[in-house]
């Protein structure tokens, strides 16, 4: 599953790690977009497979973010 972010904006905080173990429902990763703060969270349970951003990163509409298996 990937995630996207769904506007521009930067990131302020990634709260996971590749091989992390999540459920439906958890923290990702924080995003700054129109001044404020976006929580991007799991909509599926799964592992962490990869990271396409880090902290301080610009990010555009539709890019991806992570990928969970």
């Amino acid at each position: 599953m990937e995630i996207k972010s769904k506007m521009p904006g930067s990131i302020i905080e990634v709260k996971v790690s590749v091989g992390d173990n999540l459920e439906a429902g958890s923290l990702i990763l924080i995003m700054e977009a129109l001044k404020m703060k976006q929580e991007i969270r799991s909509q599926e349970g799964g592992v962490v497979k990869e990271l396409k951003v880090n902290t301080g990163d610009r990010v555009s509409p539709g890019q991806v973010l992570a990928i969970i298996e």
